[in-house]
């Protein structure tokens, strides 16, 4: 008997290529934001990148509506936002349907800001505002209100997770929401001081070598970072955002304003923050992690 033809498989949907998708998510906002094709097919380059926002946004969404459920608004930023994917795929998940809440995208490349003002004015998501400006000079920006709800940095690099926490602490932030990124200067510290700290402080063996010296500068970054939270009065989760197969650059930290603040609480992680610097010859970065 002749053989059957094959019948030709059929391309998976865009919901079998993209799991995360939810009902009414703007396919329109993923071919600007080129995660996917013109097409319509799921672009593989940038899906790593989409993993890791979706992730953020599990973290983000009931934040959002804590405070949206105690004060009836809620306004977001977003610091070094890029492209502003995190920002523009919360605005369609979560404050598309709503009439209420604001989310602003700080970035200091202007070409970004004036490509994020255009696509929002284009998908009509007219709550979403961006600013041409540091971290830094957003403390004073005359655009921004005197308090946010919830201050996020994601893959914020180097020092810029340290600005956006000092944003979150002027702003009076409920909630902070940072995925570090590129922790070099603590490490540069350490490292220039690195042969006095060993002739003293066998620890320094934790970072003699120069690989250890960047990895447990990174570490100790951001350890510094949640205990300078707690000192003004945050309770801090650490948590992985994605598996380490999708990013090196994985570690979560979450903060929550405590509502009265707990004097012992913030008394300890103050002095345990200034042990830490003394003990690690970082007396010099006193001023950042201590404002």
């Amino acid at each position: 008997m002749p053989k059957t033809a094959a019948r030709p498989k059929t391309p998976p949907t865009l919901q079998e290529q993209l799991p995360e998708l939810r009902p009414g998510q703007s396919v329109e906002l993923l071919k600007e934001l080129h995660i996917l094709t013109r097409e319509g097919k799921l672009n593989q380059d940038t899906r790593r990148k989409l993993k890791q926002v979706y992730h953020l946004v599990q973290f983000i969404e009931p934040l959002l509506q804590e405070v949206l459920d105690a004060r009836g608004d809620v306004s977001l930023a977003d610091h070094g936002a890029g492209k502003s994917y995190l920002g523009f795929i919360l605005y369609d998940l979560f404050f598309k349907s709503m009439s209420v809440g604001t989310v602003i995208g700080v970035e200091a490349r202007a070409e970004l800001v004036e490509r994020s003002r255009a696509l929002a004015q284009r998908l009509g998501f007219e709550r979403m505002r961006f600013l041409a400006t540091t971290v830094q000079q957003a403390l004073t920006h005359p655009e921004l209100p005197p308090t946010i709800d919830v201050v996020t940095a994601l893959h914020a690099c180097d020092t810029a997770t340290d600005d956006a926490i000092a944003f979150g602490l002027a702003k009076q932030a409920r909630f902070m929401v940072l995925v570090p990124c590129c922790q070099a200067e603590v490490a540069s510290v350490m490292r220039r001081h690195k042969a006095i700290n060993l002739s003293r402080n066998p620890l320094a063996e934790l970072w003699r070598h120069p690989l250890h010296t960047r990895e447990f500068g990174s570490q100790i970054t951001n350890v510094l970072r949640c205990l300078q939270l707690e000192a003004h009065g945050y309770e801090v989760t650490v948590t992985e955002l994605v598996g380490w197969e999708h990013s090196m650059k994985n570690e979560l930290i979450l903060a929550r304003r405590h509502e009265p603040p707990r004097p012992g609480t913030t008394a300890r992680a103050r002095e345990r923050l200034a042990q830490i610097l003394d003990e690690l010859g970082l007396q010099e970065l006193t001023s950042r992690f201590t404002v």
